[in-house]
């Protein structure tokens, strides 16, 4: 790929992609971890840093609808039985229940809903993100996107090979995702300004910035939202 449009700035080195072998993944962007009267809002955690990425994955997924790059969004939900949390003894239910998953809740709208079950507001979209028609919809009982999911059969279905990664949080189901895809041979970028940890900004030291590191060191390429959308646009402005 010679043709600057089809390389992003990023680190360790620059991306080259091929917008028709290349999605964007969206990480578990949900009420429950990113709205107000969500699972982690009622759990008592700042959910600030997860609601300001917001925007620059708003962006970044405008760019890329326009350069027919396909957007897939991750939801984490359990069936409405449990079945699939490893309920009532495994490790991913043990890590779950004192966030009491599974029990009935009132969205912020007045609507019932249950904590981090598939179907229901709680594990809907954010609003400003809701998925589009063409846009694909993926659930996981995991950390990992592609753990127990149809992601990689979708994704080589179509000939995908690499991966613009955003979402939340990026210590556990953004780490999660990008290292399985890595070890599927999935060439991955995560945009650091589009991922997100529930950590005060001002903490001294973050898992945010701990995963970047090593995502650059090993798993991935690392770049702004600035630069993957300045590359998708001049992507889009090229003649079919």
């Amino acid at each position: 790929m010679e043709d600057q449009s089809t390389v992003i700035v990023a680190r360790p080195t620059p991306f080259e992609f091929d917008p028709s072998a290349t999605a964007v993944v969206v990480v578990d962007m949900q009420n429950d971890f990113g709205s107000r009267g969500g699972m982690f809002d009622r759990a008592g955690i700042d959910i600030a840093e997860v609601q300001a990425i917001v925007p620059n994955i708003r962006e970044v997924l405008g760019a890329a609808r326009a350069s027919g790059v396909l957007v897939v969004y991750l939801k984490m939900a359990f069936q409405p039985d449990l079945a699939d949390s490893g309920y009532p003894s495994s490790p991913t239910w043990l890590k779950h229940a004192p966030f009491k998953v599974g029990s009935e809740v009132t969205s912020p709208a007045g609507e019932p809903s249950r904590t981090l079950i598939r179907d229901t507001w709680s594990t809907d979209i954010v609003p400003d993100l809701t998925p589009q028609p063409d846009d694909l919809v993926v659930y996981k009982s995991r950390f990992s996107g592609f753990f127990g999911t149809e992601l990689h059969e979708i994704l080589q279905q179509r000939g995908v090979q690499r991966l613009i990664v955003v979402g939340a949080t990026t210590s556990v189901c953004v780490d999660s995702t990008v290292r399985d895809a890595m070890f599927r041979d999935y060439h991955c970028l995560v945009v650091s300004d589009a991922t997100a940890e529930p950590i005060a900004a001002d903490a001294p030291r973050s898992n945010h910035e701990a995963s970047l590191l090593t995502f650059e060191l090993l798993f991935a390429h690392v770049a702004t939202t600035a630069d993957v959308v300045a590359a998708l646009s001049a992507t889009a402005a090229l003649p079919a």
